[in-house]
């Protein structure tokens, strides 16, 4: 029987794929706190041993159907289409799982949910998934990577987790799953002066009720309290919004059990601005 071994929502911005002289820059002085925050969550990851990484990704927006990636192998050279004088020449070379997310789209035919897997080696890659494998060496092993449907209320994430969840315990594997993306992500305006030198400090984050909001949810995914976060969802989080409208989040906690999940979270690095938006690494113990 399968199992998720472990969980974390992730930051993938692209200032932290700059130089560490321009990090440093950036931050008055101090890198990012996310970049040794990447450390931690591998050391994480390497000590629940999985035989699959998964990745939520948060820019891979699809229309009609969560999608699964199912090539055998990603490789090429990135770059950015939404900033290319900024995220450009990054290289990835990397396995897929073919197995896992041909068992997830079975899965999702037996139950009606609107998933399926795709098997295209040309693929388009996005930085939620390209950021992260290069910042965590997450090549070492499989990467599985889900898409965020854009036309799809909460109970449709939440049913793709569910789908997910299922194919895992159904298969032999050790899998950990990422969710790669903000909270709050509410971009400042091109002509926003910070409130503060450090462009990493939280109050650069777009709106003081952005940041109250944010500090709610890291406070209850401390306790473990996942049934609050959902329930709260859509007066609080989906609001502000979050990344995706928290896709990314949604399909993972629904893979945990939903409402049901209890799984606390360790924060792993500080709560940091990023163009306005919120960003934190927190990993989810899952046995």
């Amino acid at each position: 029987m399968g199992q998720i071994v472990g969980a974390a929502l992730v930051s993938h911005h692209p200032g932290l794929m700059q130089c560490e002289e321009f990090r440093v820059l950036q931050g008055a002085g101090a890198d990012s706190d996310l970049i040794p925050g990447y450390a931690r969550v591998r050391e994480r990851i390497e000590a629940v041993r999985p035989d699959v990484v998964m990745i939520f990704d948060s820019h891979w927006f699809t229309t009609g159907y969560h999608l699964v990636d199912g090539g055998a192998r990603y490789s090429g050279m990135y770059t950015s289409d939404e900033m290319p004088w900024y995220l450009h020449g990054v290289p990835y070379d990397y396995r897929g799982h073919p197995e896992l997310a041909l068992a997830i789209d079975g899965v999702a035919r037996e139950r009606g949910v609107r998933a399926r897997a795709v098997q295209h080696p040309d693929l388009a890659r996005h930085y939620p998934t390209i950021n992260v494998i290069k910042q965590m060496r997450l090549d070492a092993w499989p990467i599985v990577t889900v898409s965020s449907c854009q036309n799809c209320e909460t109970q449709h994430f939440l049913q793709s987790g569910e789908v997910i969840g299922e194919a895992i315990r159904r298969s032999d594997l050790r899998v950990v799953m990422l969710a790669s993306g903000a909270l709050s992500h509410k971009f400042n305006g091109l002509d926003w002066k910070p409130n503060h030198p450090r462009i990493f400090h939280e109050s650069n984050v777009s709106r003081p009720e952005n940041i109250e909001s944010d500090k709610r949810a890291i406070e209850a995914f401390r306790e473990g309290r996942h049934d609050r976060i959902l329930a709260d969802w859509d007066t609080d989080y989906r609001k502000r919004p979050w990344e995706a409208h928290g896709a990314h989040y949604l399909q993972m906690v629904g893979a945990l059990g939903g409402a049901e999940c209890r799984s606390a979270g360790t924060v792993l690095s500080d709560y940091e601005n990023a163009r306005g938006t919120g960003n934190v690494h927190i990993w989810f113990d899952t046995i």
